[in-house]
């Protein structure tokens, strides 16, 4: 999910009642539901699209959910005394626990894993024991309405608690009717992906829309004995059944053979296969090839899930 999402979450968790655990637990809850995307620093040496092979991993595995929580802990803790010593500690601030600094940091991590499992990209969750990606097909990565709905509860939260009345209440509602509309998306999800006839070697994939959470488009395909995908794209909703395009993605077709790449750009192709999901090629106009990944496919954005293959690629698409 986007980082507003996983800030909000953490700050909503602090005004349920965790904030007043330790002093300087708003920080533990907030840096530590954004940590694990520490590895957005991979952009500075990655080059491409290279990142797609890197992210989510490490960083959001096991041993960074309890290394990570335990360096912000003591970073926040070793702050406090720092302030302490310059006589610049605030006196609202209530007394620095570092278990519960490091409770509160490990918390918000989790909460972090958790929501990004929840959308197609894909997350490494054992990493480094396995590098099997798991995907939870329930919401789309920037999700608008969870935007409303926990930006207006965290307000609505702050508000009462300068005006002396109760709130946590509003903060404990949200992260509560957050849950159901978690779970409801889950529900569409699997209805949809029921809802479509699986046929003899083809899978199913119901991608989450940005806005129109009641919709899907669904993603059905074929594996090639070559090891590419045979993707068709079409839509679902609560309200209006299914459509299906019976043409692959407007004609595109996968490979013949794997083999038949170039050897250029290996570093990217060898970062995109780790990372794909239903791998394709688009063939443009001009001559060249695109290998892409039907779940992020747009013929207007062609550049951060999209690799393109050198002009010497001997690539012959099978099909029509």
């Amino acid at each position: 999910m986007d980082n507003l999402t996983h800030s909000l979450v953490g700050a909503l968790i602090g005004q349920a009642g965790l904030k007043q655990k330790t002093g300087l637990a708003m920080p533990a809850l907030i840096i530590g539901a954004n940590l694990p995307d520490i590895d957005a620093a991979c952009f500075f040496w990655l080059d491409g699209v290279e990142h797609l092979g890197f992210r989510r991993g490490i960083t959001h595995g096991p041993i960074a959910l309890v290394l990570l929580p335990l360096i912000l802990a003591g970073m926040l803790w070793g702050y406090d005394r720092w302030q302490a010593m310059r006589a610049t500690r605030s006196e609202e601030r209530l007394s620095v626990s570092l278990k519960w600094l490091f409770l509160l940091s490990f918390i918000g991590c989790l909460t972090h894993s958790a929501l990004d499992w929840l959308n197609v990209y894909g997350i490494r969750l054992l990493e480094p024991f396995s590098s099997r990606w798991f995907y939870g097909d329930t919401l789309f990565i920037i999700d608008v309405w969870l935007w409303v709905l926990l930006g207006a509860a965290t307000w609505w939260s702050l508000r009462k608690e300068k005006q002396g009345a109760e709130w946590a209440r509003p903060a404990r509602i949200a992260l509560s009717m957050a849950g159901v509309y978690i779970l409801s998306n889950g529900v569409i999800t699997g209805v949809a992906e029921r809802g479509y006839e699986q046929a003899e070697h083809r899978h199913i994939i119901a991608s989450p829309k940005p806005f129109t959470f009641w919709e899907r488009e669904m993603i059905t395909y074929q594996e090639h004995p070559a090891g590419w995908t045979y993707p068709f794209l079409g839509d679902w909703s609560v309200f209006g059944g299914k459509r299906e395009i019976p043409v692959p993605l407007g004609g595109r077709t996968p490979l013949e053979a794997c083999a038949s790449l170039d050897a250029g750009s290996q570093g990217e192709q060898d970062a995109f296969w780790f990372w794909s999901r239903v791998p394709f090629l688009e063939y443009c106009e001009d001559g060249t090839t695109l290998l892409r990944d039907a779940r992020f496919y747009d013929p207007l954005a062609r550049g951060r899930f999209t690799v393109k293959l050198p002009n010497s690629s001997k690539a012959e698409p099978i099909g029509d």
